[in-house]
């Protein structure tokens, strides 16, 4: 990365706070957030709906007053100076930005016309961002007739027109599948690593954040609950997920008062199952059954798996973020099947 060297900041907020009224009642919906993201950082923002990330981005991007607090973003004061951020920010929203009946290289020389750019700089970055992103094919295409990986390459483009500092992605993979998800993140990457854009992402793929994301963030009611790297999170708050199957019950039990696990009988009539967590599962798990053995209790399967963020969030909160995030996409498939 072009920019690993520098340490400034490029967002500083110190309690943040947005509080709403629904039906007669206060909702705040961000408490007292105070975060931190030096220059060129990929940071990822975690947590279930409802928890306050869009609202916190909202407010970092000027698009919404906080109700107390301040934050500076790329060097302004989100209070004082509004206009300032957004020239020097790029926003991704959930939804589409590009204009439905409008083509594709229309709507990024009126992007760049927007920020002030001059039409042949604006002519230049737009054929520039076209062949980066691979939307050349489509240049000329109504916005309406892209699919769902091009729209989204497109609102990147948008959004990095104006050669932005730092890039927030509201969601930016929401609704791709697979390939078009992991062919976006192609490109954010690389884009960032020619230009050193810091970008800040809130996403419910919890593989795109710890694959991708130098630090983590994690949000639940409002409030930030965890910020670390997701290997340090995974380390400190989950630990490796270590098995052990035994034949009876009452080796079984023995073996967890030994080991500091604990017993799961639903495994099945012939074998009783185990379970600990620890931070170094794959030295622990050897060594345990030899132990064992030595004890005269017979391991006849084990596993180890690593953890995952999905981990650090039950280990946080007591939910599983990835359960909460495939019932968000399977109500929102249900609203869109009852609407068509």
């Amino acid at each position: 990365m072009t920019n690993q060297n520098r340490t400034s900041e490029m967002i500083t907020a110190r309690g943040l706070t947005k509080t709403f009224r629904s039906k007669g009642q206060v909702v705040e919906a961000v408490r007292s957030v105070d975060l931190d993201v030096a220059e060129g950082e990929l940071v990822a923002f975690l947590g279930p709906n409802g928890a306050g990330k869009s609202t916190t981005l909202r407010m970092l991007t000027t698009l919404l007053p906080p109700t107390e607090g301040e934050a500076t973003v790329a060097g302004c004061d989100i209070r004082r100076d509004p206009a300032g951020v957004r020239r020097r920010i790029g926003y991704v929203g959930q939804g589409n930005s590009g204009g439905h009946t409008q083509r594709v290289r229309d709507e990024l020389h009126a992007q760049g016309a927007f920020y002030g750019l001059g039409r042949r700089e604006t002519r230049a970055r737009a054929a520039e961002l076209v062949e980066s992103l691979e939307l050349g094919q489509v240049a000329n295409r109504q916005v309406q007739s892209l699919s769902g990986g091009q729209k989204r390459r497109l609102d990147i483009a948008l959004g990095l027109i104006h050669r932005p500092e730092l890039l927030f992605l509201d969601e930016p993979s929401t609704g791709l599948d697979p390939h078009s998800r992991a062919n976006l993140w192609e490109h954010i990457v690389e884009l960032r690593r020619t230009t050193g854009t810091t970008i800040f992402l809130t996403t419910h793929y919890l593989d795109e954040a710890d694959q991708l994301a130098e630090r983590v963030m994690v949000m639940d009611h409002g409030a930030v609950i965890a910020d670390d790297t997701a290997w340090a999170l995974k380390e400190s708050l989950a630990g490796d997920q270590v098995t052990l199957a035994f034949a009876s019950a009452t080796d079984a039990a023995a073996a967890a008062a030994r080991i500091g696990g604990s017993v799961d009988d639903s495994a099945g009539a012939d074998r009783t199952v185990v379970t600990a967590t620890v931070s170094d599962g794959d030295r622990a798990l050897p060594r345990w059954i030899r132990e064992l053995g030595d004890a005269g209790l017979e391991v006849v399967a084990a596993t180890h798996r690593q953890p995952t963020l999905d981990d650090v969030f039950l280990a946080l909160t007591g939910r599983s973020l990835r359960e909460e995030a495939a019932a968000a996409a399977s109500a929102e498939s249900a609203a869109a099947a009852s609407a068509a």
